[in-house]
């Protein structure tokens, strides 16, 4: 009973430590992200008291110069050290959930801290969170392969880092777990959410520690002069929906239009700066992280032009900066492009219903939550995020009618947020699905038999039949003289032998009866792809060859090895032998 209690306690409190470890170290991740940025923005622009006031004393030139030169330096460390960096991060870390089991590189973390940082740093209009996901993903997966646990316990560590990230960029530990499991399409079990909030609230509590009393953003006091708002809000949401794929368009099309012309990968952060200079000299506003724009909406203290001025900026700036293949997020941006947005409605119907006694700072906000549910397809995520940095519960319905119009149009029009587009075009297809996904991230080496059935191509008839009679599994494969694989011999394949005896000759072996046309897989090939290939050829086994070599066999894949596996992950409760302290309890019966 002991040892059973000892054994019960080490797999449900080591998780735990691992969720807090993981959440103090991105936090701390976090803290020194936004440390790097502003000491970089310190030295490489004028002095002001915000980013915005720094670009607009800096010179024509060192607008230009700026963005452009940290995109030479950056870019060929992207293209040549970590390709994954490239971008919002997010799909990265989707992908490799999806696909590999959660396991990330560990240079990830100080090539996207010290990449994104300089980027932002010179202007690039992105964001923080994406790369804050990659860094705390990174530190997660990092860990759990230092300490050489298994893949599920990767997968979850992967989660607890980007829910820390996020929680602690924005002190919401609510949004950042509803993140995790929403955004990064998370198969989560309900044991694993305690991990994930732990890690959240961890990474929220370190980040205050260095931040404290520090607020975001300056939030007015919301609320509702009439319940027909709804419908403004409701065509606000939908036009967030619509810009969100305008958005969309901005950042992919820019990189088609680079490969046509031929530009290098290596050389496109170059490109995207010199064109984000350009776009610094008619609205230095609309570079950095736009935190400052953000909060002077918020406060009401924009026009009509200027909002608008602001939209078009961003994400015209936003397009060459991640088109280009610059290091940044897509949140920030979200929250910029809809504060604009929400202004420009709310400025349009106080100006047609001057009496109405509508605030445009509030459809700010709501536009905010609009345009991240529009471009993430993560509709809860978006009202947690708002909600928790208002903390008013009068927001929540507003919010929730503006998120569901975006998501809806952006579902309708196009089907994708901007992270499953990326995948998309990379020709990954991250299928929203427990069963797919799990299948994906699994390898055919982890689970083929190295227990085979061997003949000879010279092997006569009746020593074919001999074996045929013997084996429970009458699959085999054929060698030759050197044990190289010649061709798969089955009891289908000698049907006809069977039934007409006279037709076996002295002459009649392995080599004349077998199938010489085969299908076969490498141990690393995932078991979505070999239960496509069982569907589509109609056979009951794949022989497992060496990468290296199609023609030596180290194993094989039956049909009911890819049903045993799927069974062992998918299907499976996975209980705990109950212990009996509170009372007695039926024991679960062995398989």
């Amino acid at each position: 009973m002991l040892n059973r209690s000892i054994q019960t306690l080490k797999e449900y409190i080591g998780p735990l430590l691992l969720a807090l470890a993981i959440g103090a170290l991105a936090g701390l991740g976090v803290v020194i992200f936004r440390g790097l940025i502003s000491y970089g923005q310190e030295v490489l622009w004028p002095a002001g008291t915000n980013f915005a006031e720094q670009l607009q004393h800096a010179g024509w030139w060192w607008k230009i110069l700026i963005p452009a030169g940290m995109g030479l330096l950056i870019g060929p460390i992207i293209t040549f050290w970590a390709p994954e960096v490239r971008g919002p991060g997010v799909p990265e870390v989707m992908e490799a959930l999806a696909l590999r089991g959660g396991r990330i590189r560990h240079r990830v973390t100080l090539i996207t801290t010290f990449v994104t940082a300089g980027h932002i740093s010179a202007g690039a209009p992105v964001g923080r969170e994406g790369p804050v996901v990659q860094i705390g993903s990174s530190i997660g997966s990092s860990l759990t392969q230092i300490l050489n646990l298994g893949r599920d316990s990767r997968r979850l560590a992967v989660a607890c880092g980007a829910a820390a990230g996020i929680a602690a960029t924005f002190q919401a530990p609510m949004a950042g777990t509803l993140f995790a499991v929403e955004v990064l399409l998370f198969d989560l079990e309900i044991a694993s959410l305690s991990n994930i909030v732990i890690s959240a609230v961890t990474g929220t509590m370190v980040a205050r520690a260095f931040w404290q009393g520090a607020q975001i953003f300056e939030i007015p006091d919301f609320f509702m002069a009439h319940p027909a708002e709804l419908l403004l809000y409701f065509f606000l949401g939908l036009v967030a929906g619509l810009i969100s794929l305008v958005l969309m368009g901005a950042i992919f099309s820019l990189p088609r239009f680079l490969r046509r012309i031929g530009v290098p990968d290596w050389l496109g952060p170059a490109l995207g700066g010199l064109l984000i200079g350009i776009v610094a000299l008619y609205c230095p506003w609309a570079l950095g992280v736009g935190y400052e724009s953000i909060n002077a909406a918020l406060a009401g203290k924009v026009s009509l032009v200027f909002a608008l001025t602001l939209l078009v900026a961003k994400i015209v700036a936003t397009g060459f900066s991640i088109g280009s293949g610059m290091s940044g997020g897509i949140f920030a941006p979200s929250l910029f492009i809809g504060a604009a947005l929400g202004s420009l409605v709310g400025l349009g119907a106080q100006s047609l219903w001057p009496e109405s006694g509508l605030v445009p700072a509030h459809y700010a906000l709501i536009g905010m939550g609009a345009m991240v549910s529009g471009t993430t397809l993560a509709p809860i995520t978006a009202v947690l995020t708002i909600f928790e940095l208002t903390y008013s519960y009068q927001v929540i319905l507003p919010l929730m009618v503006s998120c569901i119009a975006s998501l809806t149009v952006v579902r309708l029009l196009h089907g994708y947020s901007i992270y499953e587009t990326k995948l998309l075009l990379k020709g990954v297809n991250i299928v929203k699905g427990h069963e797919v996904n799990v299948l994906r991230g699994m390898r055919v080496g982890e689970h083929m038999s190295t227990d085979l059935q061997v003949l000879r191509k010279d092997a006569p008839f009746s020593e074919i039949a001999s074996a045929m009679e013997q084996s429970p599994f009458p699959h085999f494969l054929v060698l030759d003289s050197q044990d190289r694989l010649s061709g798969v011999l089955t009891l289908r394949d000698c049907r006809k032998y069977f039934a007409h005896p006279e037709l076996c000759r002295p002459d009649t072996t392995a080599k004349l009866v077998m199938v010489k046309d085969i299908v076969t897989v490498d141990e690393e090939t995932d078991m979505e792809t070999a239960f496509h290939l069982f569907a589509r050829h109609n056979i009951s086994f794949l022989p497992v060859v060496n990468s290296n070599d199609p023609k030596i066999v180290i194993g094989q894949l039956k049909k009911t090895d890819l049903f045993a596996a799927y069974d062992q992950y998918v299907l499976k409760e996975r209980l705990l032998s109950p212990l009996g302290w509170v009372c007695p309890l039926p024991q679960r019966k062995s398989d």
